[in-house]
């Protein structure tokens, strides 16, 4: 059940033409930050301790996009690979990766709905604005405990569509391997007196990225109503060098809409695809900027609003069918006539 993504040849061939490691130097990077921060390097420059710390946190915002790309298994041309790597990312980051996977599988194939597992609760309907205008900010600020929140409620509600039981045992088991790790961790620290440098050379730079993962989502999806990928997702085309280098280290998570349409093409391509769409619909007004400020603006209104798809101003989506894995085309599959029966997603 989404355990395995399947590629087509043509994707197969795309994907071997990409370059992984030097997207990865955010790992080594971040790393170096925190080494020198903990050995006392800054100590005492409070200048120069702040850039170290928001150095490194912009490069630990980095790893969640090479999770990302670990759950779709286009992160190395090895499967294993991706999937052992999606792993170690996880638990750096308290969510199993096989938990995450199952969630953005679903959040592609029913971008803004109440099946979009990964939006709760700003695309569910049965949610009170009250609830969404307070939970909202407990995702912002506390996004290092609300991501894992999220994420987990897949695996622990009573109406979970994940009812395999070797993959619910493999889910417990990252789950048990996040714990042992990092228990391990913090027993460590614990005796040997470290938790001050520990606070402060990693805690604090893991609570800034996940305030920066959680400004990314909400910039790309808060406050959009259609189900639609290329339009009920904001996409940023970087064009400045500091854009671009962020967008390069981000595996070009920035241009979202068509990687939500074409899940599983590389993401060297996805700026090509959304020029054969605007050909294809000159009159489509698809919400992309050149500036992420501009996106970030854009979206500002919704926190007090706090809400995708239903929450939005859409109307009711049609009943869904059960999708267990990425599809080549999300709009071509919604469209395609089908015997599957309407399932629990």
């Amino acid at each position: 059940m989404g355990a395995i993504t399947s590629f087509t040849s043509e994707e197969l061939n795309s994907l071997r033409e990409k370059r992984t490691l030097p997207r990865l130097l955010s790992i080594p990077l971040a790393g170096l930050s925190m080494g020198l921060v903990d050995m006392g390097f800054a100590t005492g420059n409070v200048w120069l301790l702040t850039l170290l710390t928001v150095f490194t946190a912009s490069m630990m915002f980095c790893w969640t996009s090479a999770l990302h790309e670990a759950a779709h298994q286009t992160l190395w041309q090895s499967r294993n690979l991706s999937v052992w790597s999606g792993r170690l990312l996880g638990t750096f980051m308290f969510t199993p990766y096989s938990m995450y996977r199952e969630v953005h599988i679903r959040h592609h194939a029913y971008l803004n709905t109440p099946r979009d597992w990964e939006l709760w609760p700003y695309c569910d309907p049965q949610t009170s604005l009250g609830f969404r205008r307070v939970f909202v900010w407990f995702d912002l600020l506390l996004g290092v405990i609300a991501g894992p929140v999220i994420y987990g409620r897949m695996f622990f509600k009573k109406d979970s569509p994940i009812d395999s039981p070797e993959l619910r045992r493999t889910i417990r088991n990252e789950y048990l391997a996040i714990a042992a790790v990092w228990g391990g961790i913090w027993l460590f620290v614990t005796i040997a007196g470290l938790w001050p440098r520990h606070a402060l050379a990693v805690l604090l730079p893991m609570y800034l990225a996940a305030l920066m993962q959680t400004i990314r989502k909400f910039t790309e999806h808060l406050g959009m109503a259609s189900f639609d990928p290329l339009r009920g997702t904001r996409t940023v085309l970087p064009r400045q060098w500091l854009l671009r280098l962020s967008s390069f280290l981000n595996f070009d998570i920035f241009v979202h809409g068509p990687h939500h349409r074409h899940p599983r093409i590389a993401h060297t391509t996805l700026e090509d695809k959304l020029e054969e769409h605007q050909e294809k619909n000159p009159e489509a007004d698809y919400p992309t900027y050149e500036r992420y400020w501009q996106a970030t603006w854009a979206m500002l209104p919704a926190l007090w609003n706090p809400g995708c798809g239903v929450n939005a101003g859409a109307a009711e989506p049609t009943p869904a069918v059960a999708v267990n894995d990425f599809v080549p085309d999300v709009v071509a599959e919604r469209g395609k006539p089908s015997n599957r029966q309407t399932a629990r997603v």
